[in-house]
């Protein structure tokens, strides 16, 4: 697979988003399809890995510790901190730089490791200031545990008070044909920095791959289910959409999945999508895209048919977007 920069790193264009192997949507498989899922991975080529101390609270980084300890030098390491199951057992947001330290010791035991290669303050906790959080990672970077600083759903504005206080090598948020908030000026300011772009949910969560044509399919725990985009009429006017993308796809002899991702991969030598699956079939096709050129007229029916103004609903509920960093993004 071609080979794109993640900060010091290179990479596959295409990483591997673990998060749904644990956490999020459906029940996930038995250890043993998750296992497969990630072992094909690497013989694809894969070889960026991006996990977090939140999904599974824990367990995707301990299935990931297992399965993939004995490959360490074959991939780089991505994880996340200060967004993780609490001592009652809830979600907690908490950036408080004692925290944050022992947050990242609790990943290296789960991933079996000593040093994560890149690891993203989850969610700035905005009664931190951004300065402390960074710095506290700064020191966990001094100190071995860290290689590189990532930072995840914040403003152009952030990442520069960031990037102040130690170099930012990675700014990952949702970007696909139905999330642009990246262009509104997150983008801009990483390419100034020379910040990687990761991007999450770049099938849309489904939505481009086509896999999903009723909501109410969903398991009650899926978390679509609290997505505005994902409300039955909001839903149903999107699919609107997909009908005509898919025959672009058809025209172009690739999946919708596949179309998706080589939009994004044209977007820019400097971003990296991460889409994520449970099925090896899905793995495959999508690895299948790194290879895909697009013309520009294809790329610009794409942005004319799938865009911020032709997407009904926000991509997030209003008590989520309370709690990032709501400047550049809706």
């Amino acid at each position: 697979m071609q080979q794109r920069k993640l900060g010091p790193y290179p990479v596959s264009a295409l990483g591997l988003g673990c998060m749904n192997l644990s956490h999020a949507y459906a029940a996930p498989p038995d250890k043993a399809a998750c296992a497969a899922v990630l072992e094909r991975a690497l013989d694809l080529g894969i070889s960026h890995f991006d996990t977090a101390a939140l999904y599974g609270f824990g367990a995707n980084e301990s299935l990931i510790g297992e399965v993939l300890g004995p490959h360490r030098r074959e991939f780089t390491l991505v994880s996340k901190c200060g967004m993780f199951r609490n001592a009652a057992g809830l979600r907690e947001i908490d950036g408080r730089p004692a925290v944050l330290r022992q947050t990242v010791e609790d990943s290296l035991k789960r991933l079996r490791t000593e040093v994560i290669d890149l690891c993203y303050l989850h969610r700035w906790d905005k009664r931190v200031p951004i300065e402390e959080s960074v710095g506290a990672l700064a020191d966990l970077l001094q100190a071995g545990k860290i290689r590189a600083i990532g930072l995840s759903e914040v403003s152009a504005t952030t990442l520069r008070r960031a990037h102040a206080v130690h170099p930012v090598a990675a700014l990952q948020t949702e970007y696909s044909l139905w999330t642009r908030n990246p262009e509104i000026a997150v983008l801009a300011e990483c390419r100034r920095l020379g910040v990687t772009f990761v991007a999450f949910s770049p099938l849309a969560r489904g939505f481009l791959a086509g896999g999903l044509s009723d909501v109410a399919a969903l398991e009650a725990k899926d978390i679509r289910r609290f997505m505005p985009r994902f409300e039955p009429d909001n839903y149903a006017a999107n699919l609107k959409l997909f009908d005509a993308f898919a025959a672009i796809a058809a025209a172009q002899g690739c999946t919708p999945a596949q179309l998706a991702l080589a939009w994004l991969l044209a977007q820019g030598e400097d971003i990296l999508p991460i889409p994520g699956t449970t099925r090896l079939a899905h793995l495959e096709e999508n690895a299948a895209a790194a290879d895909l050129t697009l013309g520009r007229d294809v790329l610009d029916r794409l942005d004319a048919l799938i865009n911020q103004t032709t997407v009904v609903g926000h991509r997030y509920s209003a008590a989520i977007r309370a709690e990032i960093d709501t400047e550049d993004f809706a």
